[in-house]
């Protein structure tokens, strides 16, 4: 692998996409492979372990295939079901790709794309195609949980518990907790245990959503209803009827942003820009965030009746220094994940390696220790996990000096991120903010560096 941002698949006939996007990607540190003709899929996937795979919807163009992204699609996953499978579709091929949400893609992104739209989807597919490789013992979680959901200390079983009650129910549940915890899986959790379990599930980032696109991306919009609308799109809200809508890091939301959700929520009705017929939308709301929702409410930050809407149920998950008795389950499942995808013959962790886990803080919580056990099975050379195939720095979390172990420049910006995120108290606006960059830009650096 060239990069270990991941390596990515992309399946496209036509070959300008295909140069452009993995020019594109490998710029951002991805390893890219290219194929136009669909029939070269299987001996790929059978090649190569891919973190995620584009894969356009529609083949129908070229006369010598005559099959559509829907064979394709169960062929990938005939061969590899944890594969993370992001549809890329045409303006017009918006039902087709919700119907193929519900058969087991991840998700999809329009033609003609934004880098940073397919970079945040990228971003969010790579993360629970990661996780959907995992397999928790038995023991790990109460029956028939999702698997990814790993964990036997107290609060977990708490929250097991909690997700057994609410599961069954529509009620509006948000979840609590800091970057990194596995929020989304929660929430994944509680959509496939539900009566909406066959009906799509649908994430969106609030944090990576403009002002501008609010509406349009949550509501739909029209042909001609602005410039860029050339034909009419269904919004998220419309996306997943009779399914769950995840809304993620909804804490972000300014105050005129959080007056229109309230309003949709309200009346279980959407209306697209540019139109002025109201459509009804049958949803189980889930939303979450890593912000203090009840210190910004009497600062004004968000909206009492808006809290109140969803947060019918609330779970709080607690960061991995408060769950430290789970840390040996996890290390465990990351190490059989990686030593599977990369083919090597680790079978474990030295209890000085264990040992050394468990002294670590773990600031950026379950992904920061799935990236350090990553990182280290690619670079070891051993059977057994030791100390010395882990590198963190030893900077005190409360301290307000950089302590580092080398001048690496990606490890450096990695500590100054996570310090600025501290220092906000998960703020990532304000974060961003103070490190000089745009918030679009942070989301794309705390998912590089698995903050």
């Amino acid at each position: 692998m060239k990069s270990s941002n991941g390596h990515i698949l992309i399946i496209d006939d036509d070959r300008d996409v295909l140069t452009a996007t993995r020019l594109f990607l490998e710029t951002e540190g991805y390893a890219v492979d290219t194929e136009s003709q669909p029939v070269h899929i299987p001996q790929l996937i059978k090649n190569q372990v891919y973190h995620l795979i584009l894969l356009d919807l529609n083949f129908t163009r070229n006369a010598t295939q005559g099959k559509e992204g829907f064979y394709w699609l169960h062929r990938i996953l005939e061969i590899d079901p944890a594969a993370a499978v992001v549809l890329i579709t045409a303006y017009g091929d918006i039902d087709m790709a919700i119907e193929a949400m519900k058969q087991g893609a991840t998700d999809f992104i329009q033609k003609p794309w934004d880098n940073d739209k397919l970079l945040s989807v990228m971003a969010k597919a790579l993360s629970l195609g990661v996780n959907k490789r995992l397999h928790a013992p038995a023991s790990s979680a109460a029956d028939g949980h999702a698997a990814t959901m790993i964990g036997k200390g107290e609060a977990m079983k708490k929250i097991f518990s909690t997700i057994d009650k609410v599961a069954s129910t529509d009620a509006n549940v948000l979840i609590l907790g800091e970057n990194g915890t596995g929020k989304e899986l929660v929430a994944r959790a509680l959509h496939d245990r539900s009566a909406r379990a066959k009906g799509p599930f649908v994430s969106v980032d609030m944090g990576a959503i403009s002002e501008t696109l609010f509406e349009s991306e949550l509501f739909g919009h029209v042909k001609g209803a602005f410039t860029d609308a050339r034909e009419d799109r269904m919004g998220r809200f419309e996306c997943a009827e009779k399914g769950t809508l995840f809304l993620d890091e909804i804490g972000n939301l300014s105050l005129p942003l959080q007056a229109k959700l309230l309003s949709a929520l309200q009346q279980r009705k959407v209306t697209r820009v540019g139109s002025n017929r109201p459509i009804d939308v049958n949803i189980r709301l889930i939303c979450a965030t890593n912000m203090p929702m009840q210190r910004m409410v009497p600062e004004r930050q968000f909206r009492q009746d808006l809290l109140y809407r969803i947060n019918t149920v609330e779970i709080h998950l607690p960061p991995l220094r408060e769950r430290k008795e789970d840390l040996p389950l996890l290390a465990e499942h990351f190490v059989r994940l990686y030593a599977q995808r990369y083919r090597r013959s680790t079978t474990g962790l030295s209890s000085a390696a264990m040992s050394r886990l468990e002294k670590y803080h773990w600031p950026g919580n379950i992904r920061e220790l799935q990236h350090a056990i990553e990182r280290a099975i690619i670079m070891s050379e051993q059977d057994v996990l030791q100390p010395s195939d882990f590198m963190f720095t030893q900077e005190d979390p409360s301290g307000p000096d950089l302590q580092l172990e080398s001048f690496n420049l990606e490890e450096v910006e990695k500590i100054v991120i996570r310090k600025a995120i501290r220092k906000h108290a998960g703020n990532i606006t304000h974060a961003a903010h103070e490190l000089g960059l745009t918030r679009t830009s942070l989301y794309r650096r705390i998912e590089k560096y698995g903050l």
